[in-house]
């Protein structure tokens, strides 16, 4: 058997504290771009092709628990342990809103047409604030049953997708009713959960299981059991062929969609794999680690070839380093005591 030669990730530093949350934009007239958010309160945003960073967005008092851009990358938004969330300029790094809670906000996501923003933590309230109008009260669902882990939008921004810290299922909100419609039920709580960019599927990561399940009929399509304890995946968003899966052994598993095998797995992180996300295209993906990185990992080259002469043309390697020294970015971070609870 042809022994396959090891993957070399774009690996990128920058971040002091685990790396907890990972979000894509879609493409771009500009590219796409991914957002990191970490314990070290500093949610950065770097090109999402080469990994290298673009700026550090300078603001939160506590660990960030979660980040987003917007359909058109010109806003992000993060959720803190500071009990805030806050809405950022993408271009400038300007914070443009704060949106104060009660207690640690761990979600938060922009719906489809940008206009609102919707959070959820602690408090078990998800609330989706107006962007129109900042300063008017946030619509308010108070029903759900623990603290909130995720949140997501779908239906074109008609529905909205919950998991809890500590019960299982995934609950599905109807916006008009502000009521639940749908929970699909699984066994332990569910730490990801992510809806295809096609709005088909649901993908979700429940410590020992990664389900999939058809985001218009709720119905259960796949369900694959893990050797390892799961905390995020991601489906491959072009042909849905593939997805990826990453969790406390430290690896980022690839398994074919259609019969749950594994086709690879890379190694390389030092500490238990946080978060997994699919570059819009599915050519690449992402992994944020307990150790601080982020690594970026093509699906599959084309041959050893192919790998071989992209490292010699410094592709894999380009950013690896200077991704901490890069300064044309809109901040740089600066070194403050921050609480990370």
């Amino acid at each position: 058997m042809e022994k396959k030669k090891a993957a070399v990730p774009l690996v990128c530093h920058g971040h002091s504290r685990p790396v907890v949350d990972l979000f894509y934009s879609p493409v771009t007239p500009d590219g796409y771009f991914l957002i990191s958010a970490s314990k070290d309160s500093n949610p950065m945003l770097r090109n999402g092709e080469t990994g290298d960073w673009i700026g550090t967005f300078e603001g939160h008092k506590g660990a960030v628990w979660s980040c987003c851009l917007d359909t058109n990358a010109l806003r992000a938004a993060s959720g803190s342990a500071d009990f805030s969330a806050k809405v950022w300029d993408a271009l400038t790094g300007d914070e443009l809103h704060s949106f104060e809670h009660k207690h640690i906000v761990r979600a938060c996501a922009f719906s489809k047409d940008t206009h609102l923003l919707l959070t959820g933590g602690m408090e078990k309230i998800l609330r989706v604030y107006d962007l129109n109008r900042p300063d008017a009260a946030p619509k308010e669902l108070a029903k759900s049953p623990a603290s909130i882990r995720t949140v997501a939008w779908l239906h074109n921004d008609q529905t909205i997708l919950s998991s809890c810290t500590d019960t299982g299922g995934v609950r599905l909100w109807d916006v008009r009713s502000e009521k639940i419609v749908q929970t699909l039920e699984t066994k332990a709580p569910v730490t990801s959960a992510e809806v295809s960019p096609d709005g088909r599927f649901i993908t979700t990561a429940d410590g020992s299981s990664v389900k999939f399940w058809d985001a218009n009929t709720f119905g259960l399509v796949k369900s694959y059991d893990m050797s390892f304890t799961v905390e995020s995946a991601s489906l491959e968003p072009k042909s849905g062929s593939k997805f990826i899966a990453g969790g406390e052994d430290m690896w980022v598993h690839v398994f074919d969609f259609v019969t749950g095998e594994e086709i690879t797995c890379n190694k390389g992180h030092h500490g238990p794999v946080h978060c997994v996300r699919f570059a819009p295209g599915g050519e690449s993906y992402a992994s944020g680690s307990e150790d601080g990185t982020i690594r970026i990992w093509q699906l599959s080259p084309a041959n050893t070839e192919a790998e071989e002469a992209a490292d010699a043309n410094g592709k894999p390697k380009a950013g690896v380093e200077e991704v901490t020294c890069k300064i044309e970015g809109f901040h740089i971070a600066k070194e403050e005591k921050k609480t990370e609870e």
